[in-house]
């Protein structure tokens, strides 16, 4: 069944507009009757569409949904500013395997290089990104995605979160294997955390050494060199297996 998010849901009423209502009209082709979950605020409601309009679509409410698709902890994936697309599926894979948020930011070997002027519509698409990939795995909120910073607002950031991670590869040269598994067994649901990923070429030392005086802890993710698109992904996925199929 097809799921859409919606600023609120009012009066056991939820409005679609703008390319969800285009969707539901002329893509998907429903009619009035037909049946669809809205998500506003973290929760999910079963609705059945009560109006088509050129301009918005009008679902009543049936019943509320409990579920819980969500990880138990908040992840926030920082990646260093990769080239071509790469950022883009980090972001619906990301989403997938349950980010809670993305914060890409310009690190030293970055080869691509921000610009704030043009920047606005590439944020936007991200977000859509993000939000179509929320639908498509059922989950009840969308992951913020944050317009790129530079790499000492990132650092600074990290005083928001209970645990701060850095995945470094000269780690898993020397054989660590400890560190990141430790980190998982000392949060505690609701906790958040933030885990930090170079881009191609990797970080530099100067930027490790800085993680590491603001209390992130550099770990590998095993024992193979990852792509700056993959690690991300692997580093989700374990957070799932540690607080989803393990507990």
């Amino acid at each position: 069944m097809q799921r859409y998010f919606v600023e609120q849901i009012k009066s056991n009423e939820a409005i679609l507009t703008g390319d969800d209502a285009h969707h539901i009209a002329r893509v998907m082709r429903m009619q009035p009757g037909d049946e669809l979950y809205c998500c506003a605020n973290g929760k999910t409601a079963l609705c059945t569409i009560a109006e088509i309009t050129n301009e918005f679509v009008k679902a009543a409410v049936v019943q509320w949904v409990e579920e819980s698709n969500e990880l138990p902890v908040f992840v926030t994936i920082a990646s260093g500013l990769p080239k071509g697309d790469k950022l883009e599926l980090v972001l619906q894979k990301g989403t997938e395997l349950g980010a809670a948020a993305f914060l890409p930011f310009q690190a030293k070997r970055s080869i691509v290089k921000w610009d704030a002027k043009k920047g606005d519509k590439k944020v936007e698409r991200w977000m859509k990104i993000a939000k179509e990939a929320a639908e498509q795995s059922h989950r009840a909120v969308v992951p913020s995605v944050y317009a790129p910073v530079s790499f000492k607002e990132m650092v600074m950031m990290g005083k928001e979160y209970d645990a701060c991670i850095v995945a470094y590869e000269e780690e898993a040269k020397q054989g660590e294997k400890a560190n990141f598994a430790k980190t998982m067994e000392q949060l505690q649901r609701g906790q958040k955390v933030l885990i930090v990923f170079g881009p191609e070429g990797g970080l530099a030392e100067e930027e490790v050494r800085l993680l590491r005086e603001h209390s992130f802890i550099a770990c590998s993710l095993g024992p193979r060199i990852l792509r700056t698109e993959t690690a991300p992904l692997y580093a989700l996925s374990a957070v799932s297996y540690y607080f989803e199929l393990m507990r």
